[in-house]
């Protein structure tokens, strides 16, 4: 793909960027609610949950952009203490 391509595919899926994703998290053990606490204090969470099964907590994310929800992820998520893994779900509509 050319960068010409490349360019006008990112274009096109920036401008149909639904600005609800989903974050997984597993954390180090007991320290969930250290976890669940520093991702109320970011603007852009707007739900968490803990869980049982695979993963430790839940997080919904609203983002203007394709770049805030990078610098979001990247910066701010992972450096948390006592994350271990994440997984990121991206909604999109139908």
């Amino acid at each position: 793909m050319s960068h010409a391509q490349n360019v006008l595919s990112w274009s096109r899926w920036s401008a149909a960027f639904v600005d609800t994703a989903f974050v997984l998290f597993k954390t180090e053990p007991s320290r969930e609610r250290d976890v669940y606490l520093a991702l109320s204090e970011l603007d852009q969470i707007v739900e968490t949950h803990a869980l049982y099964g695979e993963y430790d907590l839940l997080a919904c994310l609203q983002c203007e952009n394709p770049k805030e929800l990078t610098t979001l992820l990247i910066e701010k998520l992972r450096s948390i203490d006592g994350v271990l893994e994440s997984q990121t779900l991206i909604a999109v509509d139908f």
